[in-house]
C-alpha cells in the first residue's frame, strides 16, 4: 500500500481519479544512432489514482503497446514485432504503485512496471500540478512523471550494433507521462 496522506496532494479528495486519455500523454525517448533521439507515444492507455478516505493513494495504469506511434509506420511495425515488444504475445504494459514518497521538491511513486512479460520495480519522479474545478464535469488533477528504464532489463535485448561503435537503438528509455485525471462520480 502507499504512504501518501491527504495533505500530500492538496485538493485530491477521496475517490477514483480516472486518467483522461484525451488530455494525457504517455511518451518516451530513446537514443538513435548514438547521436539523436527518437520520440514516440502510445495512443491507447488507461489508469486511475484511487484515494482512500484516510488519504492513502494507489495508482494503476495499462498501456496497449501496439498503439505505439513514432511517426514512422515501418519503425512502429518493427517495434511491435518479436524483436522488441512482441505485442502479439505481450499486448499490454502495466504499472501498479507500491508507495509514494515526498522528496521536498516533488514526489517519487514507487511501483511495479510490467513490460514484455517481465515485472521490475521502478521509481517515477512525480510533479503534482494541483486540482482544478474542471469544466462542468467535476474536478480534474494534473500530474507529470518521468522514469528511465533499461529495455534489456525487460527482456528486450535485440542488439543492432553500428560498424563504428554503439548501436542503432539505445538501451535506456526515458518514459514521460503528462496526466490529467478526473474524479469519477
Amino acid at each position: 500500500m502507499t504512504t501518501t496522506t491527504s495533505t500530500t496532494f492538496p485538493g485530491l479528495t477521496a475517490g477514483t481519479w480516472a486518467i483522461d486519455p484525451v488530455h494525457s500523454t504517455v511518451g518516451f525517448t530513446v537514443r538513435h544512432l548514438v547521436v539523436s533521439k527518437v520520440r514516440g507515444s502510445f495512443e491507447n492507455f488507461s489508469g486511475a489514482v484511487t484515494v482512500a478516505e484516510d488519504g492513502t493513494a494507489a495508482v494503476s495504469a495499462e498501456i496497449a503497446v501496439d498503439s505505439i506511434d513514432t511517426k514512422n509506420s515501418d519503425r512502429d511495425a518493427h517495434i511491435k514485432s518479436a524483436d522488441f515488444f512482441d505485442a502479439e504475445q505481450f499486448p499490454t504494459a502495466s504499472f501498479t504503485s507500491t508507495g509514494v514518497r515526498s522528496t521536498g521538491k516533488g514526489y517519487v511513486v514507487d511501483g511495479e512496471f510490467t513490460l514484455h512479460g517481465v515485472t521490475k520495480p521502478v521509481e517515477l519522479e512525480l510533479e503534482f500540478n494541483g486540482v482544478n474545478p474542471g469544466m462542468g464535469n467535476g474536478p480534474v488533477a494534473g500530474f507529470e512523471a518521468t522514469t528511465v528504464i533499461n529495455r534489456k532489463d525487460f527482456g528486450i535485448s535485440i542488439d543492432m550494433p553500428l560498424e563504428g561503435g554503439g548501436a542503432v537503438v539505445g538501451d535506456k528509455i526515458t518514459i514521460n507521462l503528462e496526466i490529467e485525471a478526473g474524479l469519477q462520480a
